[in-house]
């Protein structure tokens, strides 16, 4: 899934976009890299990001989501239900929801929906963020909102564990650790594994040193081959190619690869 941001302050700068045909041109290059689906939005997510009106979100994704979604599946990146009914009238397939709120929305239109684990909002959910047993609690969580996803009549079901939402670094890992976990959890809702771990601030704080989000592509790498390796579906990415190439790499038989000497 590559990420597609029509946004002025998304946390990572390289993946900014502001006018419509540089948000289709990087959806584009996406596709020519080897991406499956987009993921597009117009509001961050980022901790301390302020939120932003319903009508200049709409403004901003609404024409790209149109033009991409004439090549290929795409996702909106949204919390607001009137975004979220705009989007898939004009052409989106999926709603990739990081409130756990609009499962209702994704039933009634037919469409796809990543259901996510994020505790507060954008301006709170890295305040302190304290759980007695991250698993445990994330777990239950997405198996209720499964459950009521279900009920709301969606078919086409993703899990997300949230990482970097209204979680510490020691969160983070613990849920990585325990991916197997959900993906057990979704084959019981016949449903699939979402995550992204792409350029997040967790992964600049694992080293002797803190890296800044420039400095992340090789974490962001070794946990999506760990996702993949443990149940993930699909990642969330925004280096395309590397991840690409990264996933077929894992994809090929052992027996394919050129012994050393």
């Amino acid at each position: 899934m590559g990420v597609v941001n029509v946004t002025p302050d998304s946390f990572y700068p390289a993946s900014r976009t502001a006018a419509v045909d540089e948000a289709v041109g990087r959806g584009r290059a996406h596709l020519a890299a080897g991406a499956d689906l987009l993921d597009v939005g117009g509001e961050s997510s980022r901790p301390g990001a302020e939120p932003v009106a319903g009508a200049e979100e709409a403004r901003r994704v609404l024409p790209v989501v149109e033009r991409l979604a004439e090549a290929t599946r795409v996702s909106v990146d949204t919390t607001k239900a009137s975004v979220a009914r705009d989007a898939l009238a004009a052409g989106a397939r999926i709603v990739n929801d990081v409130s756990g709120t609009l499962f209702a929305v994704a039933g009634e239109r037919g469409a796809g929906y990543v259901a996510m684990h994020r505790r507060g909002d954008a301006r709170t959910m890295q305040v302190d963020p304290h759980y007695e047993d991250v698993v445990a609690e994330v777990l239950d969580f997405l198996d209720a909102l499964a459950g009521r996803a279900r009920a709301a009549g969606v078919g086409e079901l993703w899990l997300d564990p949230g990482i970097g939402f209204g979680k510490t670094t020691a969160h983070n890992l613990a849920l990585l650790a325990h991916l197997d976990d959900l993906a057990a959890l979704a084959e019981r809702h016949e449903a699939g594994v979402l995550v992204g771990t792409s350029r997040k601030r967790f992964l600049g704080e694992l080293g002797p040193a803190p890296l800044s989000v420039d400095e992340r592509l090789e974490g962001s790498l070794a946990t999506e081959a760990w996702c993949l390796v443990h149940g993930a579906d699909v990642i969330r990415v925004h280096d395309v190619r590397a991840a690409v190439e990264l996933r077929d790499l894992l994809a090929r038989p052992l027996e394919t690869v050129a012994p050393c000497r």
